[in-house]
């Protein structure tokens, strides 16, 4: 079998995985390029499909990966694809052996996220400068970023029916596409509400689009010019910790749970399906109260 073929075959699995579980489009082409990094691999290797893999030649290819120094964590994703991959093809009948069958995950450390302190994030939410445009969408963003936990992708993608002001909440369609109502709070209502009326129709200029916060070419805008305005803001706020896109969701989260937030609350406006993906956040506080303890305690 070619190549080609294996990648025909990547495909038809990624088509049934979208109907069955509504893949979202990052999701689909991160798992495409583990499935094509190991097909091409085997091709290279021994020329041999997909469909044919033994456990030792999945055993090769982690030993390859290990010797180039591929992080256990990316390791780890790429096993939990592949075993989805032949868990399919056994179900559908097209396998009879299951080549990880008896290959074990890498044990992980819990990485606790990085952290923004409510100074930090006061601080980068006063950055943008709101005379202009742009500076007002992105504080208006960061304001809804901040207000409701969203994930950056959830953020881009919104749309004006997607936002009611009135009531004073967002509809946000999350992974899976799993719709979630989430407050919007004050804060983030003003600023949405003053964004709409002095910059989004500057933004668009003769365009109709029902994106809300749309690039300054007045379409959607990408997770990654998104992720730029961010660390534009933080450069200006002085803020010199390492940020990722999760940076302002991780603080929606902590800082709910150091103010008295019930966890299962944060569960639902953060949209996760298991209790135990949020349970990170209380590690997080917990450590914030420890180091507080040991710098203000007089017996710390």
């Amino acid at each position: 079998m070619t190549l080609q073929a294996d990648t025909q075959t990547i495909h038809q699995y990624l088509d049934s995985l979208w109907l069955e579980k509504g893949l979202s489009a990052n999701t689909r082409e991160s798992y495409s390029r583990d499935l094509t990094a190991f097909a091409s691999w085997l091709h290279a290797d021994s020329g041999v499909a997909i469909m044919a893999a033994s456990q030792e030649q999945v055993m090769a290819f982690l030993a390859w990966r290990h010797s180039r120094h591929y992080s256990s964590r990316s390791t780890a994703r790429l096993l939990s694809c592949l075993r989805g991959f032949y868990r399919y093809q056994i179900r559908e009948g097209r396998l009879q052996i299951d080549p990880l069958a008896h290959i074990d995950n890498p044990k992980l450390p819990r990485a606790l996220p990085k952290l923004l302190t409510e100074a930090d994030v006061e601080g980068l939410l006063r950055a943008p400068d709101v005379t202009d445009s742009v500076g007002l969408r992105d504080k208006a963003m960061l304001e809804l970023l901040y207000a409701c936990g969203l994930r950056v992708t959830e953020l881009v993608s919104l749309t004006m029916p997607m936002l009611n002001l009135r009531q004073g909440v967002v509809r946000v369609l999350g992974k899976g596409s799993k719709e979630r109502l989430v407050p919007l709070g004050e804060e983030a209502v003003y600023w949405l509400e003053r964004y709409m009326r002095e910059a989004r129709g500057a933004l668009l200029g003769v365009l109709t689009s029902e994106v809300l916060f749309p690039s300054t070419r007045g379409t959607q805008m990408t997770r990654q010019t998104f992720w730029h305005r961010i660390k534009h803001w933080a450069k200006l706020a002085g803020i010199e910790k390492p940020l990722s896109p999760h940076t302002l969701r991780h603080a929606f989260a902590t800082h709910l749970l150091n103010h008295g937030a019930d966890l299962r609350v944060v569960q639902l406006l953060l949209g996760h399906s298991d209790l135990s993906t949020t349970q990170i956040y209380t590690h997080v506080a917990q450590a914030r109260m420890k180091s507080l303890h040991e710098v203000h305690h007089p017996r710390g």
